[in-house]
């Protein structure tokens, strides 16, 4: 198995970035206003409180026993602020949790006197609490709920969630901005590969650098274009030029040549190299093909009836009737033909001399699997993967053959067209096996 790279596509990099930098970026500014605004106006609120503290303790001292006592009853009922007898038996909860809630109370011992006790609940009630004495009585001063609002936890947590989302839904839309260009590049050249010169970019973009990647690319466009036309002349100038000969080298050898075995030996030589001219023809063929769903167990009959002589191969199938793959019709049938005579030629088996080839199938997933294997000697497996090389054979044997050696060649580049793949390896028990990975037309590939 090849190891693959695993890495974050361009778009998740861009996300993870952005979204790095803008979250900083509002931690940063919840710190400022934290330390510009919200600190000051605690003390603020604080040093409010302690001047709440201070007139009600002028207040108290004014008053005798009895108007004290009347007094404390009627503050104990007001709405803001509320002054009431603090009991031995009080349970307070510390006001300081954190900096400013510290630094709230050092304002008002500072204000108060070392001896004001600072809570943040009495008995169960939350708020700003302030104890503090007169002669030897003690009150506590409750402020408004209002006055501690600006140290609450969960407004906080609230602010902080909605500046991440905002963060987050930011983030993906200027990365999708940054790399819509990217991808776009990315499909049209996917599109150039699987062999549609026609895609284009567009050219009047209004970011420059992206202006003038997607002007290279189409000149390159423009240019693979040029060349495939130029081959492709040139191909069929090269075919026809060289078969003309070859048809009047046959011609003239049927007439001119007496000795039986000698014409058939020239004419099985220009069989040869017209097989050859066929062979550089389907290699160099454009890639353009049309995927539709293909019968394969008729294909391989049509195929396999090419080659009649049953004391050279004999192919046996076991692919059901009605399986269909996603094919263009007449490549597949050039790879089942090249996988056909590659068996004839080095697949035979060491005692009976017939190449006896078995296809099989099995279906994984959105993909099938279709299996051709012979019984003949396999392949070193050091040379496994140079046998789809064009012009290499696998072995000192195969260099004695009279093929072109592009068989399996084409046989790879056609899988690739159809958009699957060829992978070939020796079977357990002896035999070289072609494994064709096709896509299902009713399960599409994601």
């Amino acid at each position: 198995m090849n190891d693959r790279t695993v890495g974050l596509s361009l778009f998740w990099r861009t996300f993870v970035l952005l979204a790095i930098l803008l979250a900083g970026g509002v931690f940063a500014w919840l710190q400022t206003l934290r330390a510009l605004e919200f600190e000051p106006r605690a003390v603020q609120a604080a040093q409010q409180t302690a001047g709440l503290v201070n007139l009600s303790r002028a207040a108290l001292k004014q008053a005798d026993g009895i108007n004290r006592v009347a007094l404390v009853k009627s503050l104990g009922t007001q709405e803001v602020i509320k002054v009431m007898p603090r009991e031995p038996g009080d349970k307070a909860e510390t006001f300081e949790v954190d900096r400013f809630t510290r630094r709230v109370s050092e304002e008002l011992r500072g204000a108060l006197g070392p001896d004001a006790v600072v809570a943040r609940s009495v008995n169960g009630q939350h708020g700003l609490w302030v104890g503090f004495s007169i002669d030897k009585d003690l009150y506590w001063l409750q402020a408004e709920p209002e006055q501690g609002s600006t140290l609450n936890r969960t407004t906080w947590l609230i602010w902080i969630g909605i500046a991440l989302m905002a963060t987050l839904l930011g983030s993906v839309g200027i990365a999708s901005l940054i790399n819509r260009p990217l991808k776009q590049l990315s499909f049209a050249a996917s599109r150039i590969r699987e062999g549609d010169l026609d895609s284009r970019l567009d050219e009047n973009t209004l970011t420059s650098e992206i202006r003038e990647v997607n002007r290279g690319f189409n000149r390159m466009a423009r240019e693979l274009a040029r060349v495939e036309e130029d081959r492709a002349v040139m191909l069929a100038g090269i075919s026809h030029d060289l078969r003309t000969p070859l048809a009047r080298l046959r011609l003239e050898t049927e007439m001119s040549v007496e000795d039986e075995e000698a014409k058939r030996n020239m004419a099985m030589d220009i069989d040869q190299l017209d097989a050859i001219i066929d062979k550089f023809m389907d290699y160099a063929r454009p890639g353009e093909t049309q995927l539709y769903p293909v019968h394969v167990s008729l294909l391989i009959d049509r195929e396999a009836a090419v080659f009649r002589d049953p004391t050279q191969i004999r192919v046996t199938s076991r692919v059901a009737i009605d399986l269909t793959v996603l094919a263009d019709e007449t490549e597949l049938g050039r790879v089942f033909l090249n996988l056909f005579e590659n068996a004839r030629r080095y697949g035979r088996g060491t005692y009976t001399g017939v190449a006896e080839v078995l296809v099989s199938y099995v279906k994984t997933g959105p993909w099938v699997i279709i299996s051709v294997r012979d019984q003949g000697p396999g392949v070193a497996p050091e040379k496994l993967p140079q046998l789809t090389t064009p012009f290499f054979r696998g072995d000192a044997a195969r260099t004695a053959a009279t093929g072109a050696g592009l068989g399996l060649a084409i046989v790879e580049k056609a899988m690739q067209r159809m958009g699957g793949s060829l992978e070939l390896a020796n079977a357990p028990d002896g035999g070289l096996v072609a494994h064709l990975r096709l896509q299902r037309p009713d399960m599409p590939a994601g």
